[in-house]
């Protein structure tokens, strides 16, 4: 009989091997490495924030709605817990989405009031905190892309005959992603009327 285990334990890792468990394994550790990479993108912009909104008040005081929401959707965001955990909850995940969704707004809102104020779009250290802004911009953009390609791939398996038997098995679901419109609307620049007063 023991001649038998070696044989035995060689059509176990054949089936299992057969059935997507590695596929799951590897591919839920890429999303843990991207999920990584989106947290550290969205940190560094968060870090951001306070400089830019002292710059900007140095120069427009009286702007206080825009510094204060900018300044309070900093603070949502930086009350969140963006535990591993967060990757697995749908309402989480959504409640954090909404909440780096709120500050990208507040700070496009920043950025098309400091264009009413030429001395602070003129001041260096403003110019250095727009152009880290900026790039940090691109690098969240990058990130959240192969996020979202991370999640398909995993989510494509768990969905997919025969590895939704063994996803079922180890108790391996569906994860939630970043929704297509909130891409589209964080990817697209926005739109400067020069001509136009903003509207109240």
């Amino acid at each position: 009989m023991r001649h038998l285990t070696p044989y035995l334990i060689l059509i176990i890792s054949l089936l299992l091997s057969g059935c997507g468990y590695n596929t799951l394994q590897v591919t839920d550790e890429q999303i843990k490495s991207s999920w990584s990479e989106v947290l550290n993108q969205y940190q560094r912009r968060a870090d951001l924030v306070p400089n830019l909104v002292n710059t900007v008040k140095g120069y427009a005081a009286h702007e206080s709605e825009v510094l204060t929401t900018v300044t309070e959707a900093r603070a949502r965001v930086g009350s969140m817990q963006a535990t591993p955990e967060l990757i697995n909850d749908p309402e989480a995940f959504a409640r954090f989405q909404a909440s780096q969704g709120q500050l990208s707004s507040a700070l496009s809102r920043l950025m098309l009031v400091a264009e009413n104020y030429p001395q602070l779009k003129a001041d260096g250290l403003f110019r250095d905190l727009q152009a880290q802004l900026e790039g940090t911009e691109n690098r969240i953009t990058v990130a959240r892309n192969r996020y979202i390609k991370a999640v398909e791939a995993y989510n494509i398996i768990v969905r997919s005959f025969p590895s939704n038997l063994t996803a079922m098995v180890t108790g391996a679901k569906v994860k939630p992603n970043f929704a297509v419109e909130n891409e589209k609307e964080i990817s697209t620049p926005p739109k400067v009327d020069f001509g136009t007063a903003p509207a109240n």
